[in-house]
């Protein structure tokens, strides 16, 4: 069973930057949009970015101008650059990926187990 795994998260200062990876843990066939997702206990899952497979992004607003994300298809390894870091970004990141585990299977949403991006003041 195919499954996202996210690395990079930890502690740091505000003003500081986390740079997040995700890749499939085994071969897989293909894979389209990617992106990130971010959630704090008692709220919901919220958007941070996407990337679809031509390189096309979509950030919330609330990270506009400080985050990048990308992607390397080669490596179908998505990556999430994080700068100027705040307190507010506190939380666990998810990657999300649409992907075709093999040549016969149909796109579907894989999510990773998250990682913990704290941000002390």
């Amino acid at each position: 069973q195919v499954q996202l795994v996210e690395s990079g998260g930890g502690l740091v200062q505000a003003g500081g930057s986390l740079r997040l990876s995700c890749s499939p843990s085994g071969p897989i066939y293909r894979i389209k949009n990617m992106g990130w997702y971010r959630q704090n206990p008692g709220k919901q899952r919220e958007l941070v970015a996407t990337i679809d497979s031509g390189g096309n992004t979509n950030y919330a607003d609330s990270v506009k101008g400080r985050f990048t994300i990308s992607r390397d298809n080669a490596k179908n390894t998505v990556y999430l650059q994080m700068n100027r870091l705040e307190p507010q970004d506190t939380a666990v990141y998810y990657c999300n990926g649409d992907l075709r585990a093999s040549f016969a299977a149909a796109y579907k949403p894989y999510w990773g187990q998250g990682t913990q991006v704290s941000v002390s003041s």
